[in-house]
């Protein structure tokens, strides 16, 4: 599938003045293939653009690489005006990258490496159709959401018990099962805290139980009885 030139270029600004065009390479290698750098340092404030071979990866690397410190300097990570999915024109005032969409289709996945980041979660996901939405969490969980009903489905059933490789080259094997709770809520960070339904046990027909505090009543009532008969006989109006 071929590109236009703008949906695959991003523009990185606020670099250092010793910026070197293997520095950048290697702050966006792990986003997908970059097909080339164009650093611009011979006149002022250094700057470059780079190019992925796909749309998608230069997404990620604008959501990613916006406002992060390289050695001290905050780098500026957008598409260049008119570019980017859907043209979206990057800005300082519109947030990091293009705002992440969100879907009902959702699959929870376990047995990430330490190692395993959204990006590489997303990227592996990608072979069961287009991924919307993806996050990881500290305990090795993670969650991904799909744009279509179809690609959810084929991932639980193809991606379960796959392969996974980190871009650090931790390789474990996954678990990918839907979410049936879940599905275009706010993003979570403490590992998708799911609700648990409450299970209750059928009342067994039988002997009636009580309590010891109604135990306790009845023994009482029984010895007020029994200490009004005895009065009653003292006095001699009970025979």
């Amino acid at each position: 599938m071929s590109y236009g030139r703008n949906e695959c270029r991003i523009y990185v600004g606020n670099l250092p003045p010793d910026i070197r065009t293997k520095d950048i390479q290697d702050l966006f290698y792990k986003f997908g293939k970059v097909t080339f750098v164009d650093l611009k340092n011979r006149r002022g404030p250094p700057f470059a653009f780079v190019e992925f071979e796909d749309p998608r990866d230069a997404e990620d690397a604008v959501h990613a690489r916006d406002g992060y410190d390289y050695d001290g300097y905050r780098l500026r990570v957008e598409f260049p005006r008119g570019g980017g999915p859907g043209g979206f024109r990057g800005g300082r005032g519109r947030g990091r990258g293009p705002p992440a969409r969100r879907s009902q289709y959702r699959v929870l996945v376990t047995g990430l490496p330490p190692s395993g980041s959204w990006q590489d979660l997303k990227d592996h996901m990608r072979e069961a159709g287009d991924v919307c939405f993806a996050d990881v969490f500290k305990d090795g969980t993670g969650v991904v959401e799909f744009l279509r009903y179809e690609d959810m489905k084929y991932a639980v059933k193809k991606l379960d018990d796959s392969r996974f490789r980190s871009h650090e080259g931790e390789v474990s094997y996954i678990r990918v099962k839907e979410d049936y709770g879940g599905g275009g809520g706010g993003r979570s960070s403490g590992g998708g805290g799911r609700s648990r339904s409450r299970s209750y046990s059928p009342r067994r027909r039988g002997t009636p139980t009580y309590s010891p505090h109604v135990r306790i009543l009845r023994i009482t009532e029984v010895k007020r009885h029994t200490d009004c008969i005895l009065g009653l006989r003292n006095s001699g109006l009970f025979f």
